[in-house]
């Protein structure tokens, strides 16, 4: 039986990492906020919602979006380098489980970025930053959507704060290793399981359907 696969875009999809810190730490010091000086206070707002965390350290949530608007022209997604060796998992996923995206960058950013990749056509809805700004909210709706019960979702997230929010859902947890958190920052968020490479995703897959059967057989 399929399932509901939400992946995080940045950092789990595209190497983003460093046009991500630059453009967040502009954004913030466009608007009298230069509380990112260093990559680990960058990473370090991911400990959580990313959106809570800038509010948490003073920062005005509409001012910080309005600031971001206006510097979203100069980011070309495009242009950097996708992890490609997580394409042809997507590819098999693709044809046995539904995927989607959920993620704190805007849509419109991320539909140009997978059209570029020429991996769009994977993922059947993309909930950005435009749809709400808590991850937890946009699993909710993936989850009414879909019509899929809590029990048949994953979240793929590499931040301690992916891990949190989808755990806060009540849907599967899974962190990956090639992304912005450390795979010790990750554990300490209790993820259900740690992929080191894409194709650990199928492990993971296999035994949630192990655990399902054994449930309705009960």
């Amino acid at each position: 039986m399929s399932k509901l696969l939400l992946f995080d875009f940045d950092g789990v999809i595209v190497d983003s990492l460093s046009v991500y810190e630059r453009t967040v730490k502009s954004c913030l010091e466009k608007i009298g906020h230069p509380i990112v000086q260093s990559r680990e206070d960058f990473l370090d707002l991911f400990e959580d919602n990313f959106y809570e965390g800038i509010v948490k350290r003073g920062v005005d949530l509409q001012e910080f979006v309005a600031a971001s608007r206006d510097i979203q022209d100069e980011i070309h997604y495009e242009d950097l380098e996708p992890h490609r060796f997580l394409f042809p998992v997507l590819e098999s996923l693709y044809r046995d489980h539904v995927l989607a995206i959920i993620s704190s960058n805007t849509s419109d950013i991320i539909r140009r970025a997978l059209d570029a990749y020429q991996i769009d056509g994977y993922f059947e809805e993309i909930l950005g930053s435009d749809t709400a700004y808590g991850k937890g909210e946009k699993i909710n709706l993936a989850m009414y959507l879909f019509g899929v019960a809590q029990n048949r979702i994953c979240y793929i997230g590499d931040t301690a704060g992916d891990i949190r929010e989808a755990r806060q859902a009540g849907v599967r947890a899974v962190g990956v290793t090639w992304g912005w958190h450390s795979p010790e920052r990750l554990m300490a968020a209790h993820p259900d399981f740690m992929a080191e490479r894409p194709e650990d995703l199928f492990t993971y897959l296999e035994s949630m359907v192990d655990e399902l059967s054994d449930f309705y057989i009960r």
